[in-house]
């Protein structure tokens, strides 16, 4: 049973979590002490409730809470060795545990321990960040929340590693100025404190409002400067045409020492810094909240051509830089790192600034990607206020190192999760709103992938996709096969979603069952547009982005046992299917240099969830087997070997094993997925 304090907490954290203003997604934490009943004595026990370590305020939930005893955690200053080791002091929070579940308790539960409030609160406002991070940080601190006379409602705290020496430091602070209400944490945010929860919450956002309102009313009207002639915003049709372009290319930079996802904006606040005089100074002089840089890296990549420079040009150049970059991250690595710390993470820019185009962020999974880019705008918000006010400067890069390959930080990387074999990875699926193409998406999703749903029919691909999860995990895009603006838009639309593609399944398709003599013109021409046309055009198009990207890839074709099998009354779909089915072997050649393997798969009988065979097919079969429309499944079944009915599901089995690990050294390949059918054998 939840606590009224440890509730109370949890509404505050909502509250506060859920606006950007106040701190960015999983950034600073909260706290409440009370007192709860102990189970083992009966008796009331004094209680730290603080958000634990990874959660998210916005969306903290009891179980993201840490429930340490505070007479315990408090004790811990007496066996404290000292700043030197103060790491050492994370793990005997575990000692100071209550009770059993619960998130594990993050570097900042000192903090939150020490102070002398009943409820705390650590956060990462732009307009708190902006402040700390001006090169006179603590004049501001004393000129924006001093009354005149020396007396500080908020405290200049100068700039430390979170840990335990810095709950002591705060504590002390809070302790010395008895009418304080929180402090300005250099470089890094705010903290704030309340005899009462709604107290907490009321200086938390009194400070951030009050810092706000200084820098919009005393801060200059250009903090960037002016504007650097052509490097402007294109036009927005041109913009996104131009990041569709590049996208490919930067995805494959950032992924150089393993597979990244992208997430792209070209929203005001990245377009204005980008086009302004200060924007390559700034950049490179990196990030400043821990937060943002162990999400962003050090710096960014920023492209140094304006936007009326080609996207040839621009390639070749973003290349050029990358090597530039590569070389200046392994710098700043051998110039900091000693005997003790952690291996080299990797020396790609998770950050690629394109002046008039855009940002481009990655990471592991969507997500991080999307968050990653989100942090950035906040360290771009926080530039501006600190270039307004004063002159940005951020912590020193040896400090900064000290965070990024900090052993804690270190071992929480490792305790993640085993990534899934598919995480990372990009697929765009054709004819995916039913059926096959449906069951095939949904199974790579499940695996970890990304999924772009593309279906003629745009609401189908979209419910869809909201069934396999937010935008994070997949999205529906409309996409006519046989029409080649439609398959490069659909293929541009995964390109700026996702940042890239690598795993391209050609499943579309539609079947009329007629003899030769009543097969028209129009009929042929109809089945070959959506296969072995259209299978044509969405392999070219995703082709070109996976040969940029320089990544390797993978395309499947869902062919089918006709193929192969010269069935009754379908002249024009098996001879489609036999273009499909000649496509992968000629493109198994053609594209294995680039690293791309090209499989197919040949399925049979898969009538439920067909949509296929619900627009007619499924009847007009049954009819030429002189069996029921509803038996049809069975009737499929009996006659194969395995006497087994094939599903949606089992195609999607074989995409799976076809582009996973297991068979990287497989291409030109047909898996038959039919129960076997012995005129269908391959050879």
């Amino acid at each position: 049973m939840t606590s009224a304090a440890a509730a109370d907490l949890i509404a505050r954290s909502n509250r506060l979590g859920s606006d950007p203003k106040n701190t960015n997604y999983a950034g600073g934490n909260t706290s409440a002490k009370g007192t709860d009943i102990d189970p083992v004595t009966g008796e009331p026990v004094e209680l730290l409730w603080v958000k634990g370590s990874g959660g998210d305020l916005g969306t903290l939930t009891e179980s993201g809470l840490a429930v340490l005893r505070l007479d315990r955690m408090r004790a811990l200053v007496n066996v404290y060795p000292g700043v030197e080791r103060e790491d050492e002091m994370v793990a005997a929070f575990d000692y100071c545990l209550h009770g059993k579940g619960g998130a594990a308790p993050s570097i900042d539960t000192a903090m939150h321990g020490l102070v002398d409030a009943a409820h705390v609160d650590h956060l990462h406002p732009d307009a708190g960040i902006a402040i700390a991070t001006a090169a006179d940080g603590e004049e501001l601190t004393a000129r924006i929340f001093g009354d005149g006379t020396g007396s500080q409602r908020v405290v200049w705290v100068p700039w430390r590693r979170p840990g335990f020496q810095l709950g002591l430091d705060i504590a002390e602070i809070k302790a010395q100025n008895p009418q304080a209400i929180g402090c300005i944490l250099g470089g890094h945010g705010i903290t704030a404190w309340g005899d009462t929860s709604d107290e907490a919450e009321a200086n938390s956002l009194w400070i951030i409002e009050t810092a706000q309102a200084y820098i919009d009313e005393h801060g200059a009207a250009e903090p960037f400067g002016g504007v650097r002639p052509g490097f402007k915003a294109l036009p927005e049709a041109e913009r996104r045409a131009r990041a569709a372009a590049l996208a490919p290319t930067i995805r494959g930079i950032a992924s150089t020492d393993k597979p990244m996802v992208g997430h792209y904006t070209d929203a005001d606040v990245v377009l204005d810094f980008l086009a302004s005089e200060k924007a390559p100074a700034l950049a490179a002089l990196g990030t400043s909240c821990p937060d943002h840089f162990l999400r962003t890296k050090v710096k960014p990549l920023i492209l140094d051509l304006p936007a009326t420079a080609t996207a040839e040009e621009q390639i070749a150049r973003l290349h050029e830089l990358h090597a530039e970059y590569r070389a200046d991250y392994q710098a700043y690595y051998d110039a900091h790192a000693d005997a003790d710390s952690p291996a080299i993470r990797g020396a790609d820019p998770l950050i690629v600034l394109v002046p008039g185009v855009g940002m481009f962020s990655y990471g592991a999974n969507k997500q991080t990607a999307r968050v990653a880019g989100e942090f950035y705008i906040n360290a771009i918000n926080v530039m501006r206020g600190a270039e307004a006010l004063s002159t940005y400067a951020p912590i020193s890069d040896a400090e900064k190192f000290r965070i990024e390959y900090w052993a804690l930080e270190e071992a929480k990387l490792q305790r993640m999760p085993k990534p899934k074999t598919h995480q990372g990875r990009i697929a765009f699926v054709t004819g995916a709103a039913s059926g096959i193409g449906k069951a095939i998406a949904t199974r790579l999703a499940a695996e970890g992938a990304c999924v772009v749903v593309a279906d003629l029919d745009l609401e189908k691909a979209q419910a869809a996709a909201s069934e396999l999860g937010g935008t994070d995990v997949a999205i529906g895009v409309a996409a006519n096969v046989a029409d080649a603006d439609g398959v490069q838009a659909a293929i541009d639309a995964t390109l700026l979603a996702f940042g890239g593609i690598d795993l391209v399944v050609n499943n579309a398709g539609l079947s009329l069952s007629k003899p030769l003599l009543e097969t028209t013109e129009k009929d042929w021409d109809l089945q070959h547009d959506v296969m072995a046309k259209g299978s044509f055009l969405v392999s070219k198009a995703a082709a070109k982005a996976l040969i940029e990207q320089r990544m390797g890839g993978d395309v499947i074709y869902i062919s089918s046992k006709n193929s192969v099998f010269a069935g009754p009354n379908n002249i024009a779909y098996s001879a489609t299917k036999a273009d499909q089915a000649h496509q992968v072997r000629l493109l198994a050649v053609e594209l294995g240099e680039h690293g791309v393997r090209v499989n197919g798969i040949n399925p049979d009988g898969v009538v439920r969830g067909s949509g296929i065979f619900a627009s007619g097919w499924g009847a007009n079969r049954a009819a030429t087997y002189g069996v029921n429309e509803e038996d049809l499944g069975q009737f499929y079944a009996n006659r194969t070997i395995l006497k087994r009915e094939v599903v949606p599901e089992n195609v999607a089995d074989a995409v799976f094993v076809l582009t996973g690990p297991e068979l990287s050294r497989t291409t030109g390949l047909h898996i038959p997925v039919d129960s076997g059918v012995a005129a269908a054998f391959l050879r």
